[in-house]
Order: structure tokens, then sequence, then C-alpha cells
């Protein structure tokens, strides 16, 4: 039997179940990049592991719960789920948001920003996978306006930023910084010539807070510098490795 499922929370999101998962507590084996809780559907894992894994980390935050998890493409689009889905049912987005009691929205990372976000007071909630792709083409504003339009208000949102990339792991060139335009210069420090270090949890927390949200808890957590609890396509790719878990991160309404 693995270890116990390591769960990571934050105090912003206190009342509602949720949590940010590492790679502790899975079925995965066999390959250091997967071992572990891997959930990661696009990972060459063995399908009934990615299963009992994504049932496990399920079973950790929310027991019973009906899992609603996007098949992510990278983009700015936050959809509603009223209703757990299925393998053949899950539409492409970046952000999924619900007022269904029993759902259990999930997201899948290994180095963007997690995102987990709750109005309590009306009952809605949402996750979105903020890359630096997504978050600076609008998908955390587009989880806004779905949860609104569920009847949360911006002003009553709390979201918390999981474990992602840290600054000092994750290196771009100026080509990189220059889509981001002066304004958001601050996120950048130099690196070696011709390269920044890019603060992407500090970016989805002004994102959020430009977008009427205030209550931002990120955890400071580094995907790319603890091996032994995160996945991390960028180690794994400066590794050359050939594959890569993922981890979840959940939220849910009791039913």
């Amino acid at each position: 039997m693995p270890d116990q499922v390591a769960i990571y929370s934050a105090s912003v999101l206190e009342g509602t179940p949720h949590g940010f998962l590492g790679r502790t507590g899975g079925f995965s084996s066999g390959s250091s990049a997967l071992d572990g809780l891997n959930v990661g559907s696009g990972s060459a894992d063995d399908t009934l592991k990615i299963r009992e894994n994504r049932q496990r980390a399920c079973d950790a935050v929310m027991p019973g719960g009906r899992l609603a998890a996007p098949v992510q493409v990278h983009s700015a689009i936050a959809v509603t789920a009223d209703h757990g889905w299925n393998a053949k049912d899950r539409p492409e987005a970046d952000a999924v948001v619900t007022a269904t009691p029993g759902v259990l929205l999930g997201i899948v990372t290994a180095d963007c920003a997690p995102v987990l976000l709750q109005d309590r007071g009306a009952g809605v909630i949402g996750a979105a996978h903020a890359g630096w792709r997504g978050a600076h083409d609008g998908v955390l504003e587009a989880a806004a306006d779905a949860m609104e339009a569920l009847g949360a208000r911006r002003s009553n949102i709390a979201a918390a930023i999981g474990p992602c990339i840290a600054q000092p792991s994750y290196e771009v060139d100026a080509a990189f910084r220059d889509r981001f335009g002066e304004a958001h210069n601050r996120f950048f420090v130099p690196g070696k010539q011709g390269h920044f270090q890019f603060d992407l949890a500090g970016f989805v927390a002004d994102r959020l807070q430009e977008t009427g949200i205030t209550r931002v808890e990120a955890l400071g957590l580094d995907t790319y510098e603890n091996e032994g609890r995160f996945y991390s396509y960028r180690r794994a790719t400066h590794r050359g490795e050939p594959d890569y878990g993922r981890q979840f991160s959940l939220i849910g309404l009791p039913a």
C-alpha cells in the first residue's frame, strides 16, 4: 500500500474541502519521473494506475465527490460543471467552476500554477490551470466571470495559488519577457546574459488582483526544486527524461 496522500491546504479556503496534492501516496512505479501519485492521463503511465491515483486523490480531499476535470489545452476557456464528468464527457478548458453540491473540481499541473477559488457565502467554487500562457491570455478573468454567472461576487472570492515553478527555477529568454510588455517587467529579474528569471506565482497573483480578487494566498512551493514532493515538466526536460508525472489540485462542495 502506498504512503498516505500528502495534502497542502490554504488558509483562505478554510471551511471548503480542497487540497493541492503532490506525488506522495500513489501507485505509480518504475520510473523516477512518474513514481507516486501521478494523475496525468497524458503520460505514458499505466492507465489503471492513473485511474487508481485519481480516485485515491479524490477520496483524500472529498470522499464521494463527483470529479469534474477538464482536458487542459493552455487556453483562457472556463466552463461550468453541474455534474461529474467521465473520460468521454470532459470538455477542453483550463478553468472549471460549479455551484453544485457533491461536485469536486480538479486540474493537473507539473510546473504551471494551480489556482483554487471560492466565494463561500455564495456557495461557488472554481479551479484554474494558470500556466504563463493561460494567465497572460485571461484564464483567471474567465474563471471569475464564470463564478459570477453562478452568483459569486469578485469582492468575496478568495484564491489560493498552489505549488508551481518558482522564480529561481524559471529561466526564460528576452523574447519571452517581451511578450508581457514593460508594465510586467517587475516579474522578471536578470539571469545569465540575455535571460531572465520569471515569477509565475507573482504574475498570477497580480492578474487575480487586477480582476478584482484581493484575497490571494500563494503557498510558495517550488515544483522544480522539491523533487521528492512534486512532479516537474521542466526538471524532467532538463534531465532528458521521456515523460513526467502530473499532480492534482482539487476543490469541492460537500453534498
